[in-house]
C-alpha cells in the first residue's frame, strides 16, 4: 500500500499520525511525507531555520520514509499564496506516487495554515479518473483542534480509531527529534501530554494507545 502524509509544518506528522506512519511502515506499507510549509526570516533566524532543516532530516530517516517532499511554501502565510499553486504542487506530489492513502490535517481547527492545507488535499484528491486515492483521512493536532475549535456538528468528530499501542514510543521518539517545537508541562506540545492524550484516544476504543481520524472520503470498489 502507498501512503502520503501531508504535513503543513513539520511536526504536525508526527504529533497527529506519528504511530500510523510507525505502524503502516512496521506493515511494509511505502510511505512518503510531504512537507508544506518552511520558515523564512526575518520572522525565524538563520540559526533557527538550519536546526529546522537538520530535524526534518532526522525524523525522515528516523521513521523511513521513502520520499520526501519539501514544498517550500511560506510558514503562517499560506493564506498570502494562490489557492491553485498548494492545489498544483499537492496534485504533482500525488501523480508522483499514486498513493492509496493520503492523511491531511483537519478543516475543523483554528490553525489557518492547517484549514488551507485540508481544503488543497479535497481538490488535490478529488475522485477523478486515474486518481488512485481511494482513502482521505485527517488527523488531529489536539491543541489546535482545541483552541477556537467550532463545537457541535462542526467540530472535529474521529470516527477512525488507530492502535498504535505498539507504536507509541516510536511516535514519542520521533517527537522528541524536533527540539525547536517541544515544550515543558503543562504545554499541549510536550512529550509528557502527547503520550496522554494517545492514551486518552486509546481509552476511548478499548487500546493501550490510539491515534484517531476522521474519514473524509473512501472509494470501495471490489
Amino acid at each position: 500500500m502507498i501512503i502520503l502524509i501531508i504535513a503543513p509544518h513539520p511536526d504536525d506528522e508526527t504529533i497527529g499520525a506519528g504511530g500510523a506512519i510507525a505502524r503502516h511502515i512496521a506493515r511494509g506499507d511505502e510511505v512518503s511525507w510531504c512537507i508544506v510549509t518552511e520558515g523564512h526570516t526575518p520572522s525565524w533566524s538563520e540559526d533557527t531555520l538550519a536546526k529546522a532543516r537538520q530535524q526534518i532530516d532526522a525524523v525522515g530517516a528516523f521513521f523511513g520514509f521513502k520520499n520526501v517532499y519539501r514544498l517550500g511554501f511560506p510558514s503562517v502565510k499560506l493564506n498570502a499564496v494562490p489557492h491553485m499553486d498548494l492545489c498544483n504542487a499537492f496534485q504533482g506530489v500525488i501523480d508522483e506516487i499514486q498513493p492509496d492513502v493520503v492523511y491531511t490535517t483537519s478543516r475543523k481547527d483554528a490553525n489557518l495554515d492547517h484549514r488551507i492545507v485540508h481544503d488543497c488535499t479535497l481538490v488535490a484528491t478529488r475522485p477523478l479518473p486515474g486518481n488512485t486515492v481511494r482513502r482521505v483521512l485527517s488527523y488531529e493536532i489536539g491543541y489546535t483542534r482545541y483552541f477556537g475549535a467550532p463545537s457541535g456538528a462542526a467540530a472535529f468528530q474521529p470516527n477512525v480509531f488507530v492502535d498504535i499501542s505498539e507504536h507509541l514510543e516510536k511516535k514519542l521518539n520521533a517527537m522528541r527529534l524536533y527540539e525547536t517545537e517541544l515544550r515543558q508541562m503543562p504545554h499541549p506540545r510536550c512529550i509528557d501530554n502527547i503520550r496522554l492524550l494517545a492514551q486518552e484516544r486509546g481509552m476511548c476504543v478499548g487500546y493501550a494507545a490510539a491515534e484517531c481520524f476522521e474519514l473524509v472520503r473512501e472509494l470501495v470498489n471490489n
